[in-house]
């Protein structure tokens, strides 16, 4: 479990450096691990993505220096990130819903956010099956949206994107074509702040003519780790994410490789059934 614990080691590394100019590849190489990995890491164990979670123990540690102390306004903005006294009160006011100055006079409620922390424990009840899987790099075809991981976001717009899918007939058409896959769903196109991410409902490129409204998108030859997903959408789905990112990187020691990520669909069963099956496909290292 030592990639639980150095994710510890960045949040305490973190809480020592607010003041300061945190960069991505420091907080990482705390964790001993790519950018990227750490990124999806963070976020899947916490529910915040890193820059929101540093926003939220900046402004929560220059509360409490702001209202503790005699210290100018200007002179807590700068000293944790804010170039300016206003875009320092903005953010402070988008939070607590007051202004520094009007807090400091202790008849407004504040919020907190505290230094995360968990549990480090490998669970061992229910066991994961993988296999690993060689492809070549490959065309697929479909339609995208662009979401966001911050609060969760992507956890609704993608299950809606999935029900306006099936009810206009579009997974119908792309399972008029589907290559040995099935229907896919992949994410890709993560930014670099980790906050937003293209999800793209698609299948294997297997026609001459794509229609003007679909896209064509390469996804590059890579190792995956195939997992079995049983049990309806999108809860099934969204627990094996979970299990995967909690409980099989840090037992087994790989890393995720930074590319897109797919959701395997078949077209035999009602994906809302409890025997539904799908599977996850992770690129590894």
């Amino acid at each position: 479990m030592k990639e639980l614990q150095r994710m510890l080691d960045s949040i305490e590394f973190i809480k020592r450096n607010l003041s300061s100019n945190l960069h991505m590849d420091e907080i990482a190489s705390v964790a001993c691990m790519s950018k990227f990995h750490f990124q999806r890491m963070f976020h899947m164990l916490t529910g915040y993505t890193l820059n929101a979670y540093i926003r939220n123990r900046r402004i929560t540690v220059a509360t409490q220096e702001l209202i503790n102390s005699k210290a100018k306004v200007i002179d807590v903005a700068l000293k944790y990130g804010y170039e300016t006294p206003e875009s320092f009160t903005k953010a402070f006011r988008r939070i607590h819903g007051v202004s520094p100055i009007n807090a400091r006079k202790n008849v407004h409620p504040l919020k907190a956010y505290p230094k995360l922390s968990f549990q480090i424990q490998l669970k061992g009840d229910v066991e994961m099956d993988y296999r690993m899987v060689k492809k070549d790099a490959f065309e697929v075809v479909g339609k995208s949206i662009r979401t966001t991981i911050i609060g969760g976001e992507n956890h609704q717009k993608i299950p809606a994107f999935w029900d306006e899918s099936n009810a206009n007939e579009f997974t119908n058409e792309l399972a008029k074509s589907c290559g040995s896959l099935g229907i896919l769903g992949i994410c890709m196109d993560f930014d670099k702040q980790q906050e937003n991410v293209t999800y793209l409902i698609c299948t294997e490129k297997n026609m001459d003519q794509v229609p003007s409204d679909w896209e064509i998108r390469k996804i590059p030859a890579a190792t995956w780790a195939v997992f079995p997903v049983y049990g309806a959408m999108p809860e099934a789905m969204q627990k094996t994410w979970e299990r995967i990112f909690s409980e099989w990187f840090p037992s087994t020691g790989y890393e995720h490789a930074g590319g897109p990520e797919m959701e395997v669909y078949s077209t035999d069963d009602d994906p809302y059934s409890e025997d539904h099956y799908s599977e996850v496909w992770v690129p590894i290292k």
